[in-house]
């Protein structure tokens, strides 16, 4: 007999209004974070999940209860499936106070204990003394405090959560990164959260489901795809520079490396037997394994590395690093360093610059034609 998956499962097919076709599952107490552009699927995905959309095919299981099977002609309805759900307009009733909004939303809502609960949610959530207040005189975060609290006040089976962030400035998203991630340790339940940034992503989920026009593209955690892109496309949607065009010229087994050609250039990278040599491939470098050049660099650079001169074009500025744009060969390189680094080396536009890059980081994809 099969094992029965504990957590949420989902498989969606549909030619019409737009193409879907994908499956994902989410185990309790994973964050699942749908990533990709705005028509992508990810929001109808969600839908389908809480019953508001049904797809032509599909099936869908929460802790062992089917919520949607087309071929046995099952359809539960939305107020049937516990699932607990937290909209980017928060989506709060404006004519009830907070705690007010938690009970509109809680099972046996009338019974004694009904408001301490409500209370508890509020505190844990950090909006102790807020309960009476109503949604106009609470600031964005403070309303999707509220708005996450009655989702969990269902007692539901799953956390669905779209785009929970885009409302709010990014000193109180970081506020609320910190919280959810704090109150997912206690949550012993399938979380799949739906995201244009790739932040919200990277901070919060276990794992990452890229989705393009409908489908899976790839599905890792968050590390291995900004790592070990699938291709071109997953490169694409991750925002990822340092894409290329190369050439597999020799594998030297004995010495465990592959030599890629690259703008005229040799590179020297992991053994890559399974890319044969002649091979026309598309490889990736993270920009963090780009480094400048350093003479009094302790421990010695690495045997992969290779050393290689640019134009520094320009730069951009993030919360924690600083990326700059290197031009060589006439292909921009992209190496990125912390600030303080920045500050000390001094890198300007116009200035020339040795940098190595780190072989051990080159990811091949997939072949291409010549």
């Amino acid at each position: 007999m099969a094992v029965e998956f504990p957590g949420l499962s989902v498989s969606l097919a549909q030619q019409t209004p737009f193409p879907l076709a994908l499956e994902l599952e989410c185990g309790p107490g994973e964050v699942l974070a749908l990533v990709g552009p705005s028509g992508s699927g990810k929001s109808t995905v969600l839908r389908a999940i809480a019953g508001l959309h049904r797809p032509t095919q599909g099936l869908i299981r929460c802790a062992g209860e089917t919520w949607l099977d087309t071929r046995q002609g099952i359809a539960i309805t939305p107020q049937a499936r516990r699932v607990g759900m937290v909209f980017q307009a928060y989506a709060l009733f404006p004519h009830l106070s907070a705690v007010e909004n938690v009970l509109e939303a809680m099972p046996g809502r009338g019974t004694e204990n009904a408001r301490e609960r409500a209370l508890a949610l509020l505190a844990k959530l950090h909006l102790e003394g807020l309960a009476h207040r109503y949604p106009h005189t609470l600031s964005g975060g403070q309303q999707q405090r509220v708005a996450l609290a009655r989702a969990l006040a269902r007692e539901p089976r799953v956390l669905l959560l779209d785009e929970p962030f885009s409302a709010v400035d990014r000193m109180t998203r970081e506020s609320l990164h910190v919280e959810l991630a704090a109150l997912r340790r206690e949550l012993a339940m399938p979380v799949v959260l739906v995201t244009h940034d790739l932040d919200d992503a990277v901070m919060l989920s276990d794992r990452m489901l890229l989705l393009s026009e409908g489908r899976a593209v790839q599905a890792g955690s968050p590390l291995a795809l900004l790592r070990r892109p699938a291709g071109i496309e997953a490169a694409r949607l991750l925002g990822l520079r340092n894409v290329f065009h190369g050439e597999v010229l020799a594998h030297e087994p004995d010495a465990g490396h592959s030599i890629l050609g690259w703008q005229g250039r040799r590179l020297t990278i992991p053994l890559c037997l399974e890319h044969a040599v002649g091979a026309q491939v598309q490889w990736y470098v993270p920009a963090d394994e780009i480094r400048p050049f350093s003479p009094h660099a302790t421990p010695p650079e690495e045997p992969l590395d290779t050393p290689l001169e640019g134009q520094v074009l320009g730069e951009q500025r993030f919360s924690d690093r600083r990326r700059f744009e290197l031009s060589v060969s006439g292909a921009s390189l992209f190496f990125e360093v912390s600030h303080a680094e920045a500050a000390r080396a001094g890198f300007a536009s116009g200035q020339l610059l040795k940098v190595h890059l780190r072989g051990r980081a080159v990811h091949l994809m997939s072949s291409v034609k010549a």
